[in-house]
């Protein structure tokens, strides 16, 4: 049969048809199950047909486990019923007989791929309805027709108002969530968007490890708790229950949607035990609990709560919440992946930054700060060391670029720097316009900035300062007198840019007097959300100029924590104090 000429008998045919997909949920219907069941297509479809239609004698919603239409679905067999009750749109009950027959997927493997149900409506409930529409006027009749009509109108709205508040929430919680890579930060704005627009509590269960259970966010209605108990924190391990959903979504299993009834299982695992005193603390109505992430890759259990008997959590919402728990495993993944990147970066970041040498009575310190977590390692670093004739060499820099790469460059780079400058007897410009031209062939590094400086001059001075810029932020010199000044002179382009032999860094000096105190920093210190670069350096100033009577290690300390919060970068700090006079005391 041609299947425009099936779909016409599909249309026409009076008997009601639905067909259902593997876990229930109406995917079609023809004219006559719309006419019978008193919904419209539009408003049916993706909808639970026991759950929307299936009463006993007295109106009340019958226990799934009790319904012979879901057992014969779970079962792929056909069935019958009849003298069942069917609960229509306009709110009537009517007592229907049905036949189930099974659908199979056309490979062969056999796997079921739903059921038709074909309903009746029996013929003295039949009878009686058109009785009593004979009965009636040609004006009730007509009232009766436009009532319905309205209703069926609302009905269409409604089930397109309720589609277009899931979409919109879904999408809200797609944008928020790509929006951190920090797990604990997107569960929280996770659960104000699903609380109270979506459900009235959430509880979000993590797998730490093998079979560790962690509850890392419960989230209620504004003001209220669950009971006495913060529910949070390490739960009993997954184990195995056959009656707990939490358990066999951990386990792997599907979404599972829950009714008052299906609530009062007994707890067959300690963790299930605890989750059912939880949700008797919230005092839920209906339950989703779906797994997060994929059933290949379940780092987790979302588990929403509706305490309002009258407003179930319905298959539509099971939709909605499925995607979400998938979008969300994803985003844990990725972080957990990040994290595991950014501490290998983080690590080899700091054991290539070097100990500092000693040198005389001259002070040195340094400190590295990483970027704050949620954000990536980057290439900030320092070195300091002796030259061949004697100086005292100090750097700082930052490669462009995140994480292991940066890491790397940055060693490449300090490498090479070493090489070409402990026995270069030029100027400092000189040695960086020889990394420079040494950049791109024997190294990864795209760009880079950085001072390379020489301190000069014996254990008892005088000192001399040499440095160039290579598009770095310019040092910071503190004098005994109270004084703080940028050197902003020997400033030249960034690495990377091939200048060629036409063009070369220029050189700076400068002396320093006993007890001057010269910093040497990455822009994670000046550098802030909101702020430009001059309120940066000038915070720094205020900063350096306040601390500058305290121990180098204690100074080094208090710039760091003085930092505005928001940063998003990592800082490297290279601090260094000449001593004052042998009859002075050092500052």
């Amino acid at each position: 049969m041609e299947p425009g000429l099936w779909q016409q008998v599909v249309e026409r045919l009076g008997t009601a048809m639905a067909v259902l997909d593997p876990a229930g949920r109406i995917i079609a219907v023809n004219p006559a199950a719309e006419r019978l069941l008193g919904r419209p297509a539009a408003v049916v479809y993706g909808r639970d047909l026991h759950d929307l239609c299936h009463r006993d004698p007295g109106g009340a919603p019958v226990p799934r486990e009790r319904c012979p239409l879901l057992r014969a679905l779970a079962e792929g067999r056909p069935a019958r019923g009849d003298d069942d009750r069917c609960l229509r749109g306009d709110g009537r009950l009517i007592a229907v007989s049905w036949s189930a027959t099974p659908l199979t997927d056309d490979d062969l493997s056999g796997a079921s791929a739903g059921m038709v149900v074909l309903i009746v409506e029996t013929v003295a409930d039949r009878r009686a309805r058109r009785e009593r529409a004979e009965r009636m006027e040609p004006e009730e009749q007509s009232e009766r027709e436009e009532r319905e009509e309205q209703e069926e109108r609302a009905a269409r709205t409604s089930a397109l108002e309720n589609l277009a508040e899931r979409l919109t929430l879904v999408a809200e919680i797609t944008d928020v969530l790509g929006q951190t890579l920090e797990v604990d930060e997107a569960l929280a704005r996770l659960s104000r968007l699903l609380v109270p627009r979506l459900a009235d509590w959430a509880a979000v269960d993590l797998l730490v490890g093998a079979r560790r259970v962690h509850r890392v966010a419960v989230t209620g209605p504004e003001g209220r708790a669950a009971g006495q108990e913060d529910w949070r924190g390490q739960l009993p391990p997954a184990g195995e229950s056959v009656h707990s959903p939490l358990v066999q979504v951990l386990n792997g299993g599907g979404p599972v949607l829950q009714d008052r009834a299906a609530l009062d299982a007994p707890s067959d695992s300690p963790l299930a035990t605890v989750h059912s005193a939880f949700l008797r603390a919230t005092g839920a109505a209906s339950v989703i609990t779906v797994p997060l992430g994929s059933r290949r890759q379940v780092t987790g259990a979302l588990t929403l709560v509706r305490t309002d008997a009258a407003r179930p959590f319905g298959t539509g919402d099971l939709d909605v919440v499925s995607d979400i728990g998938r979008r969300v495993g994803l985003v844990i993944d990725n972080a957990r992946r990040f994290g595991r990147q950014r501490a290998v970066a983080e690590a080899m970041q700091r054991n290539l930054l070097p100990p500092l040498p000693e040198h005389g009575r001259i002070r040195l310190a340094a400190r590295y700060q990483p970027a704050p977590a949620g954000s990536q390692v980057g290439g900030d670093w320092y070195d300091a060391f002796m030259l061949r004739d004697g100086a005292l060499a100090l750097v700082i820099g930052d490669v462009v670029g995140h994480d292991l790469t940066a890491a790397a460059g940055m060693a490449q780079l300090q490498g090479v720097l070493r090489s070409l400058a402990w026995d270069h007897t030029g100027t400092t410009g000189a040695v960086v316009d020889r990394l420079d031209d040494a950049l791109h062939a024997i190294t990864t590094v795209s760009m880079a900035t950085l001072v390379l400086a020489r301190v000069e001059g014996t254990d008892t001075g005088p000192w001399t300062l040499r440095w160039t810029s290579a598009g770095h932020p310019p040092p910071l010199l503190l004098t005994p007198d109270g004084n703080a000044q940028y050197l902003e002179a020997g400033q030249g382009m960034i690495l990377g840019t091939h200048l060629g032999g036409s063009i070369r860094r220029p050189s700076a000096a400068q002396a320093m007097l006993p007890g001057s105190t010269l910093l040497l920093y990455t822009d994670g210190l000046i550098e802030s959300p909101g702020s430009d670069l001059d309120t940066g350096l000038g915070r720094l100033r205020r900063h350096a100029l306040t601390l500058a009577h305290e121990p180098l290690d204690t100074l080094c300390d208090r710039l760091l924590a003085r930092m505005p919060p928001g940063s998003t970068d990592d800082i490297a700090l290279l601090a260094l104090r000449l001593p004052l006079p042998p009859t002075g005391a050092e500052m």
